[in-house]
């Protein structure tokens, strides 16, 4: 264990893939809070705060071994998501004129980077003030994406214990990337049950309607007078797996347990939130319900949707996002 930036940072070994690849648990405490990172899918394995009365209790949901990550696939627990986060319809898009095939995994369309996204690959990790830095290569053609991208992912602890995600990318030929994080929250517990009924709010006005197919129709929705609003804090339900279109002020949501008194903020430079209720669980291993998504991104299928921000990224260009999850009891 050493101390950096006011970070207790420590690693271990984790576990080791078939083909003999290592995999590491980073351990990162400060001001109360605890969380561990896997160098395997840059996965967010735990977080844990205090209660209003100081208890200290996990509040991700997360599994306690390597080959459960590599069994339960589909939730992406906790994962680092790309090249693409959400979906892209028909699992292709055009770019500069030219169409592009991606894998399908989801019916005709393409989920969270396909069969072997970002969650599924093993990142270079080293130490930097605060934290640990991950880094990885995706190869031109990776999924069927263009471009060679050298990606970072920088999980830091600031003061006060909030965890701080950077991501930074750059390509060798234009492509499109769109990375959030995918842990599941629990503010009563991670063991708790279910996680509806805790009080959320989301600083949008407006959410973009999905298909059958859950993949956007390309039109805003204004949220006033439908069980998309969000703006003023109140209990959350199921049936939730939504892009909210943020209105850019901060915190970008907050979620609110009253029993444990614990809060979680998150705050992001991304455009987008995309809320949901993990209803598709099947109790392997955890229940439907037992947590909450909040996944900071640009928009699904925002290839596909002119009318939205673009995910483009060049040669010569820097991709750069910044969530921050700061955590506190009332």
């Amino acid at each position: 264990m050493e101390t950096s930036a006011g970070t207790v940072i420590g690693t271990e070994h984790f576990g080791t893939l078939a083909d003999g690849t290592a995999v590491h648990r980073w351990t990162l405490e400060r001001d109360g809070t605890r969380v561990c990172v896997l160098t395997y899918g840059g996965i967010v394995q735990s977080v844990e705060v205090p209660d209003r009365d100081g208890a200290r209790a996990g509040i991700a949901l997360g599994l306690p071994d390597l080959a459960s990550y590599q069994e339960y696939t589909a939730p992406y627990f906790g994962a680092l998501v790309g090249r693409y986060a959400n979906r892209i319809g028909g699992a292709s898009f055009e770019l500069d004129g030219r169409t592009y095939h991606l894998t399908r995994n989801e019916g005709r369309n393409q989920l969270h980077g396909g069969l072997r996204g970002f969650d599924k690959r093993v990142w270079d990790a080293r130490a930097v003030p605060g934290g640990v830095e991950l880094s990885f290569v995706s190869a031109d053609g990776e999924e069927g994406f263009p471009g060679r991208v050298e990606l970072t992912a920088a999980y830091t602890l600031d003061e006060g214990g909030a965890l701080r995600i950077a991501y930074r990318a750059v390509t060798d030929a234009p492509t499109v990337l769109n990375l959030t994080n995918h842990t599941y929250w629990n503010l009563a517990g991670a063991d708790s049950g279910s996680a509806l009924g805790q009080r959320l709010r989301i600083a949008a006005g407006a959410v973009t309607p999905v298909d059958a197919e859950s993949l956007p129709t390309g039109e805003f929705l204004a949220v006033e007078g439908t069980r998309f609003d969000f703006r003023e804090s109140r209990p959350v339900s199921k049936g939730y797996d939504h892009n909210f279109v943020l209105d850019g002020t901060a915190p970008a949501a907050e979620l609110y347990d009253e029993g444990s008194g614990r809060v979680l903020t998150v705050t992001t430079t991304e455009p987008g939130l995309q809320l949901y209720t993990a209803d598709h669980l099947d109790g392997r291993p955890f229940d439907p319900c037992a947590g909450i998504a909040l996944e900071t991104q640009h928009f699904p299928d925002s290839p596909n949707r002119p009318g939205f921000p673009s995910t483009v990224l060049r040669p010569g260009e820097e991709f750069a996002s910044t969530t921050v999850y700061g955590f506190s009891v009332r």
